[in-house]
């Protein structure tokens, strides 16, 4: 992508937030600072932005084992019959889900979201062909995007994804997964309360429990147990909620509610009246707390939008400039060791000629021939030191190839270009002017937060009870 494009795909962004949320679309200028100090450091190349790394809809994404009934929910929540539903796997792809004022159902192909920089899956076919070489262009069979009319969508964004316990393509399916995790405001696990031995899911709870416990953002988790009007014959729900709060307890999940709900219209008939009223009042209490939870991400998503900026400008300064400084301390330090092997060499090869060939003294003795003699030696000394840095330079670079870890790529090749001298510590980029773009975005974010407070909060009632006042003073 050109940044010709990127700077389109911006535009495109700005528009959509002009009606949507004006304190959103002024966050894209912020964005566009820390852009500019990425840019001169080496940490963007200039057709990636920071504002394209994040997903400007609220996020809800829905992950869970075959037939633990993530599309039955979907279908009730959307009142719409926008997934298949059955005991077996029905769909391999990650179904993504947005509001349309079309017709319902419509089925657009993983390009779609591969293209569009306003859903979380900007480019994914990048990821994928990192993990499995080819399989980036096929991103349609992984990805498919549906719309539908439902006013629940309306703002916001639902993601099905395909069962965990398929084995087909599941390398890529899990680095999707990952990727949508990290992204979402949101995310409902749902685990089958017909299938009672969580211990033989040991690795379905991996991906799904045990590597998102030591997230900062552990508590957008919500774990819930469909189908649970399976248990009301023998009324030992109770024993089954228990049984799969030991599983994740084991998994190192303490904390967190366990949700218990079922498909009122396929549930098994409840004979005891007792226990019915229990369970329906279970279900519409864990249902209706779901709900909220997800109105509630499109708030939420605001405050993670203003928050990303506070995180990427505290990254910059206290994580990228001194990875970078460190970088280039290993790189100066074998530049220097090279360099003395080779003036090594140098001299040895100099002293040999001295003693081995006595006549060549003779040649100094003409001021001329001195000068030229220096002049020779200061050229080779500055050659061996331009081979010493582009050797260390081409190995470091091989080396973080090699290992996958290619962050600091171009901030490496930036700061060792033959005009930057080998004492300069402080990275390119990096000073006075870009810690001051810094802080104006930090203070900036912090000028949003106070602003999203005024739309969603009231602490003191001042402006309700003017609000009230002036509805007062119009009526009479």
């Amino acid at each position: 992508m050109s940044s010709t494009v990127l700077e389109s795909r911006l535009q495109s962004l700005q528009q959509h937030l002009q009606q949507e949320n004006p304190i959103l679309l002024e966050a894209i200028e912020s964005f566009r600072e820390l852009d500019r100090v990425a840019y001169a450091m080496g940490l963007l190349s200039k057709d990636e932005s920071y504002a394209t790394q994040i997903p400007w809809w609220p996020l809800v994404s829905i992950l869970g084992t075959f037939s633990a009934g993530k599309s039955s929910f979907i279908n009730h929540y959307t009142g719409t019959r926008l997934q298949s539903t059955g005991n077996q796997a029905v769909d391999d792809k990650f179904s993504v889900l947005c509001y349309s004022q079309g017709e319902d159902g419509r089925v657009l192909p993983g390009l779609a979201l591969d293209s569009d920089m306003r859903f979380p899956f900007f480019k994914i076919s990048d990821e994928i062909e990192k993990v499995a070489e080819g399989e980036g262009r096929r991103i349609d069979a992984y990805l498919q995007l549906k719309t539908s009319s439902s006013e629940n969508l309306r703002g916001k964004i639902l993601i099905d994804s395909p069962g965990f316990d398929a084995d087909a393509q599941r390398t890529s399916t899990l680095r999707i997964t990952k990727h949508i995790i990290d992204l979402s405001d949101l995310v409902l696990v749902f685990f089958d309360a017909r299938h009672p031995e969580p211990g033989a899911m040991h690795d379905t709870l991996k991906h799904l429990v045990e590597d998102t416990i030591g997230r900062n953002d552990s508590n957008k988790f919500l774990y819930i147990l469909n189908q649970v009007d399976t248990a009301a014959r023998e009324d030992n729900l109770e024993n089954i909620v228990a049984a799969w709060q030991r599983a994740l307890s084991q998994k190192g999940l303490t904390a967190g509610r366990f949700f218990t709900i079922y498909n009122e219209d396929a549930a098994v008939p409840i004979e005891d009246d007792s226990v019915r009223q229990r369970y329906e009042n279970k279900r519409k209490q864990d249902m209706a707390d779901i709900h909220e939870r997800m109105h509630q991400v499109e708030v939420e998503r605001a405050y993670r939008i203003v928050g990303q900026l506070e995180r990427v400008a505290h990254d910059i300064e206290e994580r990228h400039v001194p990875a970078i400084t460190a970088l280039l301390q290993r790189w100066r330090q074998r530049v220097m060791w090279l360099d003395g092997g080779l003036y090594g060499l140098l001299l040895v090869f100099l002293l040999w000629i001295g003693v081995s060939l006595p006549w060549i003294e003779s040649l100094f003795n003409s001021p001329e021939m001195s000068l030229m003699f220096v002049v020779s030696t200061v050229l080779i000394l500055g050659g061996l030191h331009h081979f010493s840095r582009e050797v260390v330079t081409r190995m470091m670079m091989k080396a973080m190839k090699k290992s996958g870890d290619e962050s600091y790529l171009v901030a490496l090749h930036k700061n060792t270009r033959f005009w930057r001298s080998i004492l300069q510590k402080k990275p390119t980029g990096w000073g006075r002017r870009a810690k001051k773009r810094l802080t104006a975005v930090i203070n900036t974010s912090s000028a949003f937060v106070q602003r999203l407070n005024d739309q969603f909060t009231n602490p003191s009632g001042l402006a309700a009870e003017a609000k009230k006042t002036e509805t007062v003073a119009t009526k009479k």
